[in-house]
């Protein structure tokens, strides 16, 4: 399929009210079983793949995460939306160059976001970040742009701002609006009414369902590097047994092998 049908099938998966349930995957094996097990679309995890890479989220390069997307794609038949942070870079321009690199790995999608990596100035000044939206909207082409607000990950909760923000992301030419962090169901169904554009949520510990995201009006519902995460737990769990002379995690790992042989072939 073109990577253009490719695009054109992940645009559709974006039902508000009906909303598409993403996993993000952090490598091609767990992208495989994330497929396997039905999912119509896939997306990665800066978070999960740094960790990966035993590093801490914002530590990898624009050429890692590219890499990583063209392994994800390449693993499976499903579209694939790659997080490239922030471009990668903060001038405009560069981050067309990220986007248009993303282009080329034949993945359906991608998500810029406002965040400058610096914890001294978080948020990039709204003027630049709508540019910086724009010059990633001229270079997407077919691909499903997701411009992300980071407001609630970095201590602004600020609806008026994050809503403004959203509304000159989309008059920007993303195509898909997306604040993680935020949390509060009036709050998001106030973000589904007035931004029109299909709108991406991330699902917290506490938050609300997908259930109610979805009667919020929500058309994409993602899950950051959670899936990881949960990964990881498993495997210090499995480990500490060890240490401890304890082999329940043997038993643990049955049921997880039939799937994972179906996906891996």
């Amino acid at each position: 399929m073109s990577a253009e049908n490719v695009a054109k099938q992940f645009r559709a998966l974006h039902r508000p009210g009906s909303p598409l349930l993403m996993p993000n995957a952090w490598d091609a094996g767990s992208a495989k079983i994330l497929a396997e097990l039905g999912f119509a679309a896939i997306a990665s995890t800066s978070s999960g793949f740094a960790a990966t890479l035993g590093r801490h989220d914002g530590d990898i390069t624009r050429e890692e995460a590219l890499a990583n997307a063209a392994d994800l794609v390449r693993a499976v038949g499903v579209p694939v939306s790659v997080d490239l942070e922030n471009g990668y870079a903060d001038a405009p321009h560069d981050v067309a160059e990220t986007v248009s690199a993303a282009r080329e790995l034949d993945v359906a999608g991608c998500s810029i976001e406002d965040y400058t990596g610096r914890r001294e100035e978080p948020i990039y000044d709204a003027g630049l970040a709508r540019e910086r939206i724009q010059a990633a909207a001229a270079a997407a082409g077919s691909l499903v742009l997701t411009a992300r607000c980071e407001n609630y990950l970095h201590g602004r909760p600020d609806l008026h701002d994050t809503l403004a923000r959203l509304q000159g992301y989309r008059e920007a030419g993303a195509e898909v609006l997306y604040a993680p962090g935020l949390t509060d169901l009036g709050q998001i169904r106030t973000v589904c009414a007035e931004v029109d554009r299909p709108v991406n949520v991330l699902l917290v510990r506490g938050g609300p369902t997908p259930a109610e995201l979805a009667d919020a009006g929500v058309a994409r519902i993602s899950v950051g590097g959670t899936f990881a995460w949960n990964a990881l737990s498993g495997l210090i769990q499995a480990a500490r047994e060890l240490l401890d002379g304890d082999t329940a995690f043997l038993a643990r790992a049955l049921p997880a092998r039939e799937v994972i042989d179906s996906a891996f072939g």
